[in-house]
């Protein structure tokens, strides 16, 4: 029998009394010996700073920093033969610390660093003379430019006149992934006041730094590290083999980079085509299933979470063979795993980059439980689905994360980036968004329409270009919605929207409805916005503007005095008298187009809402998001676009839209007979609807018709439309015929199909506007869809338990969308 495991304690924490830092408790005492403590420990023999001479003909040394940890090392000299003596440390802090103590009589005070010096190992090592074709190499794999290497000749003769080191490397024994390089520097600066700079290079962040220029810049000491790199220690520098030598036989090499030099090919994130090509690999091959596994979605304890985050992919998918991918390049260390319980923080994040193709490769691993929206900001899936919850239940991102931060007593990372990390992980999640009903399958033939006033996003209407004239209303949907996903993921890349190349913005040309892919008749579909900008007004304009503006004029009678009187002045129009004058006065002008669009931006706000199209279960069919003001075209561009023509169409302006429809279509007339009405517009007909008396049966609503009609709508079998009044607005009607446009006529929709199905959607999306309104374009559609597909969703879901209540067996769906079961047994309800 084996010895049982021991399984040792977790060291014990605890806290400092001065600083409040939480450290091991065996550690504590020397915590505070080291940080706050006042008595200095002398420099011995066993107590000293590491240190190397660099320069012995003027007594230049390397020496550590500090006593724990790593940091760049600082140069003292310490020159006491010939006839210029000199002792002194380039830290400004030891040079004050001399100063105080020669002016308080202490002469003989030196700092730590030069005490060290006396204990500095003897080195035998001759200095190392750099050669010329090395640096030729360099140039020839363009790791420098030919005027970078005619500096560096330069100041490597100014050194062997000088009898100086060109360079050196410090080895100070710390054994960590960085490597310094002392080099000459003949002008005194705040950055070589001994005349050396130390430059470092870090093999694991492959990054370069130099004090005297910025990250993001070359300079002359950064190109001498390189070259002296490059000569005493070449296989720094070398990428990864292929296992396959076949394949791959091959080393790819890549200079000593500077990620955020202006001489370096690594560029992350990548610009332009490498940027889209980044998006695009995203899109296709980084999906999340729309219902995820339990273990990712359920809560993850933060002390399992990952610290260092790194791509899986070993070879490059865009290159033929099996090309390996480089090392990790690193990113940052300070990124932030962000979940519903707190925030790790201080997290690695990677990338790769195929040495070849140029094409990068970074952390997106759903499979781990976590998101990563812009290598810093790191959101888990489980909170992804809470602010998703949050959201389907009227609750902006903001509010939900300032819940959290309350509850747990912690600041999360800025708002609008988690917001933004969201709408991330929802365009990269596989949502089919096919907008269909289990009940009424994917061609409805009952629909019911209308439009959401109030959900509207900032737009200046007046920037948007007309269309050219060959343009015909036909909008690549795929191609539109596409676009949209490859903005929201470009955020994940770019600091700013502006800068973002994939940006969508409203447009003419480039600006599509949703509808499902089974139930719209292609991929081009209808948006004639742009027919609203006519100067010289058709029929069907006229027709539009005719219905929308008794709308209109309804919702400016909601306007306080002040706010209407302010309006009229903005339109031109005498602003003096009552309100009732004030309505009389801007109705008659609202019917100049121009007009009419001011006062619809003042009341309604700057685009023109958002309309939908759904079937009387309460599933969205269809959705638009229109630039200008609503007319009965944005409806008829969305059922023109159908694969198949609703049999019933409800609607608050009925007539108008027959109108619109009939005579863009005049050759097949989409609604009729009788021009969309149950019956012919005779006068004993109408007489007959208003007394009660009128009866038209369509039998075929609820048993399809045998044999069915040429080009019938599949699940009726009828190719009669007809276009009726929703029961709200129908009495508001001022033409009699419109009497035979009433639900209540048709024995099989009255009573059965509830036409205010819209209303109480937008009733709950309207405690989203707060919240909606603000976002941008892109984002306001994206997320727009997003809401009404899990709306759909969770009524689809409902339905589906319904239908599994009255038998025991399997629910599928037909060739039309539609629920079916296959062999079941049936379940009494009583």
């Amino acid at each position: 029998m084996s010895n049982p495991k021991i399984l040792k304690s977790r060291p014990k924490k605890t806290t400092c009394l001065f600083c409040n830092l939480i450290v091991n408790k065996k550690n504590i005492k020397k915590h505070i010996e080291r940080r706050h403590s006042s008595v200095n420990v002398d420099v011995t023999a066993n107590h000293h700073l590491p240190s190397q001479c660099i320069d012995r003909k003027n007594g230049i040394f390397a020496v550590g920093r500090t006593f724990s940890g790593f940091s760049n090392p600082i140069h003292v000299q310490k020159c006491t033969w010939g006839n210029n003596h000199h002792v002194s440390c380039e830290l400004e802090q030891c040079k004050r610390a001399s100063e105080f103590s020669r002016r308080s009589g202490l002469m003989g005070f030196q700092c730590i660093h030069v005490k060290s010096i006396s204990y500095c190992p003897i080195s035998s090592e001759p200095d190392i003379t750099l050669k010329e074709e090395v640096l030729s190499d360099m140039v020839g794999r363009k790791w420098i430019s030919e005027n970078t290497k005619k500096m560096c000749l330069a100041r490597k003769q100014k050194a062997e006149s000088e009898s100086c080191p060109l360079s050196k490397e410090v080895s100070l024994g710390n054994g960590t992934s960085k490597i310094c390089v002392s080099v000459l520097e003949t002008c005194t600066s705040y950055y070589s006041r001994l005349g050396r700079v130390t430059v470092c290079f870090d093999k694991k962040r492959n990054t370069w730094h130099c004090p005297c220029s910025k990250p993001r810049n070359s300079c002359p000491h950064k190109s001498i590290a390189k070259w002296h790199l490059n000569q005493t220690r070449p296989e720094l520098f070398l990428k990864v083999r292929s296992t396959d030598s076949d394949v791959f036989d091959t080393f790819v090499e890549s200079g000593p980079q500077d990620v955020h030099s202006t001489e370096e090919i690594i560029l992350y994130p990548p610009d332009k085509k490498a940027l889209n090509a980044m998006v695009l690999y995203l899109l296709n091959n980084k999906k999340l299933p729309a219902v995820l596994p339990k273990d990712v979605r359920s809560p993850q304890n933060m002390e399992t979470l990952p610290k260092h985050l790194i791509p899986i992919e070993t070879f490059c998918i865009v290159c033929p063979g099996k090309i390996p991918l480089s090392d990790p390049i690193f990113i940052t260390q300070r990124a932030k795993i962000v979940t519903f319980t707190g925030i790790l923080e201080d997290v690695n994040t990677y990338c790769k980059r195929c040495g070849v193709c140029g094409h990068f490769y970074r952390y997106q691993e759903w499979a781990e439980g976590l998101h990563n929206f812009d290598d810093h900001t790191i959101l888990t899936l489980h909170l992804c689905l809470f602010l998703r919850q949050s959201v389907q239940n009227h609750t902006a991102v903001g509010r939900a994360l300032d819940i959290l931060e309350q509850t747990n007593q912690k600041k999360y990372p800025n708002h609008d980036s988690i917001l933004h990390g969201y709408l991330h992980f929802e365009a990269l999640t596989e949502h089919n968004y096919n907008f269909s009903c289990v009940h009424c399958g994917v061609h409805p033939p009952v629909v019911i329409m209308d439009l959401h006033k109030k959900g509207v996003f900032s737009m200046p209407v007046s920037d948007i270009e007309e269309p050219p004239p060959q343009f015909d209303g036909h909008v690549d949907i795929e191609d539109f919605w596409q676009s949209v996903d490859q903005e929201i993921v470009c955020r994940g890349f770019l600091q700013s929207n502006r800068e973002n190349p994939c940006k969508v913005s409203p447009s003419y040309v480039k600006w599509a409805p949703w509808i499902g892919p089974l139930t719209r008749a292609s991929k081009k579909v209808l948006n004639t916005e742009y027919a609203k900008l006519a100067a010289k007004k058709s029929v069907v304009e006229q027709a539009d503007i005719d219905i929308s503006e008794e709308r209109l004029s309804s919702e400016l009678m909601n306007l306080k005095v002040d706010a209407l009187r302010k309006l009229v002045k903005e339109c031109g129009v005498d602003s003096k008298g009552s309100k009732m004058d004030l309505l009389l006065r801007l109705r008659e002008e609202m019917k100049t187009r121009s007009t009419y669009d001011k006062v619809f931006q003042k009341v309604w706000g700057a685009s023109g809402g958002w309309a939908v199209i759904m079937c009387p279960c309460g599933i969205v069919n269809s959705v638009k998001f229109n630039i200008r003001a609503e007319s009965p075209r944005d409806y008829a561009d969305m059922l023109l676009s159908f694969q198949h023509f609703p049999n019933v169409v409800i609607y608050d302006f009925a007539r108008g839209l027959v109108t619109h429809t009939n005579l863009r279509e005049p050759e097949r007339l989409p609604f009729s007979p009788y021009e969309g009405r149950v019956v012919a517009a005779t006068a004993e007909n109408i007489a007959s609807a208003k007394r009660g008396e009128l009866k038209r049966n369509l039998p075929w609503l609820q048993l399809k018709k045998h044999p069915p009609d040429l080009n019938g709508h599949p699940a009726t079998g009828s190719s009669e439309h007809y276009a009726l009044y929703d029961t709200f607005h129908q009495y508001n009607t001022r033409d009699e015929k419109d009497a035979l446009r009433l639900i209540g006529l048709v024995p099989e929709l009255c009573g059965w199909v509830n036409s205010q199905t819209v209303e109480q959607l937008f009733s709950g999306m309207r405690k989203n506007n707060y919240f909606m309104n603000s976002l941008s374009p892109a984002s306001h559609i994206f997320l727009m869809r997003n809401i009404l597909h899990h709306h759909n969703e969770k009524v689809n879901q409902q339905t589906m338990e319904d239908f599994k209540q009255v038998s025991h067996g399997d629910v599928t769906l037909d060739a039309h969308g539609k629920a079916t079961l296959g062999s079941y047994t049936l379940i009494s309800l009583f």
